[in-house]
């Protein structure tokens, strides 16, 4: 059978490339994500226009990027073109947000390294990712600390936070603008494994894929699994192979990376948050008048709020689609949940060597699980 062609999807693609050869790449993506490329020539002619106005009135560009598709908020609420248009309304046109997404100019720490050395000036990148060049940050990987997005909105709203970790970020060349809450991280296991993993035991012998963070390395290995490393890009076929069982991105992510049609189970531990950052370059940043920057901090606020209410329907979202190829979710009844903690959880001795490293004492560290634990003034769904 022949295939049609005329798909909404190919016809959105075919769009974009004519808008994008006709008005130029931010044009389009605009168009796109306001849901204007099916509309009509004049519209996206008003787009077009929009944009470079905007772009000529400003006095300052602000090239931002990240390592997702403008769509991805759907199920992954990283909030970008949100983003560009708070900072843009928010300076009253000072700044003209040109947005880079879906890895155009790389992804994790690469785009903080880019940041770091202003050759951009912005950049969304996850806390681990950030940790080599922002140490102090890798707190969030310590197992039951702020894994459940209420803790971990709690401990960077802080002030403990801001205090005892973004004067550390500072004296490394970051201003972190915004932290964006994704969900806890899981365990995901692939399609031909016996799930659902609902203790500690159940992941023994498990080769469970981790990224590069010593961390979660160690923590893997203390619940019982079998830390495999494994790059990002090599995932999928590493689970698909059977190189690796299991990995722990949050649900939102394993959509959006395609995971979908192989895996089997995915269960809610929340151990460690799977969380982002914008992060700024500063020497930029403290260059800009102070309306401007208070500007740009404000659209940071008012950007996270957002985000903070999109997380339960992209959440919901991501598990729908999960569940139309046949994933299944478990989630941990009160003493199991007990026996995770019991076994891997930031209170054992072994941490104690990561928390003098990063925090600097126990008794740093201990301010910030107090704020860890002390309700703030948001709050945000937790799965």
């Amino acid at each position: 059978m022949k295939r049609n062609p005329e798909t909404p999807e190919s016809l959105e693609r075919r769009r974009f490339l004519e808008l994008s050869g006709k008005y130029g790449f931010t044009a389009a993506v605009v168009a796109g994500a306001t849901g204007s490329l099916l509309l009509s020539e004049e519209a996206a002619a008003a787009t077009a226009k929009e944009e470079k106005e905007r772009q000529k009135e400003a006095k300052y560009k602000m090239t931002t990027a990240t390592a997702y598709v403008l769509g991805a908020s759907r199920s992954y609420p990283i909030m970008q073109l949100d983003f560009k248009e708070n900072i843009q309304n928010m300076t009253n046109g000072q700044v003209y947000v040109k947005l880079a997404p879906g890895g155009q100019l790389g992804a994790g720490g690469a785009l903080a390294q880019k940041v770091q050395q202003g050759t951009i000036q912005a950049a969304q990148h996850s806390l681990s990712n950030f940790a080599p060049f922002a140490p102090p940050v890798d707190l969030i990987n310590l197992p039951y600390f702020c894994g459940a997005n209420q803790k971990f909105v709690n401990l960077v709203s802080s002030d403990a936070w801001r205090d005892e970790v973004h004067t550390k970020v500072e004296a490394k060349g970051f201003k972190p603008l915004w932290y964006v809450v994704i969900d806890p991280r899981v365990v995901a296991l692939r399609k031909g494994g016996d799930g659902p993993i609902k203790t500690p035991d159940d992941l023994s012998g498990i080769k469970f894929r981790v990224p590069g963070s010593k961390m979660l390395q160690q923590y893997y290995r203390t619940i019982g699994a079998n830390p495999t490393p494994v790059a990002w890009g090599e995932t999928p076929s590493a689970i698909k192979q059977g190189v690796a069982d299991a990995l722990d991105p949050a649900v939102g992510a394993l959509h959006v990376f395609g995971f979908k049609d192989i895996l089997s189970w995915v269960t809610f531990t929340r151990a460690v948050p799977d969380s982002q950052v914008y992060s700024c370059n500063l020497e930029w940043f403290n260059g800009l008048p102070v309306s401007v920057r208070e500007g740009i901090e404000f659209a940071s606020e008012v950007t996270s709020h957002q985000n903070l209410s999109k997380v339960p329907a992209a959440r919901a979202y991501a598990m729908a689609e999960m569940s139309k190829s046949g994933v299944q979710f478990y989630t941990p009844t009160a003493a199991e949940l007990e026996q995770w903690v019991k076994k891997g959880g930031h209170q054992n001795a072994e941490w104690d060597s990561y928390k003098n490293e990063l925090a600097g004492s126990i008794a740093t560290f201990d301010k910030l699980l107090e704020a860890a634990n002390t309700q703030g003034r948001y709050y945000v769904n937790d799965a």
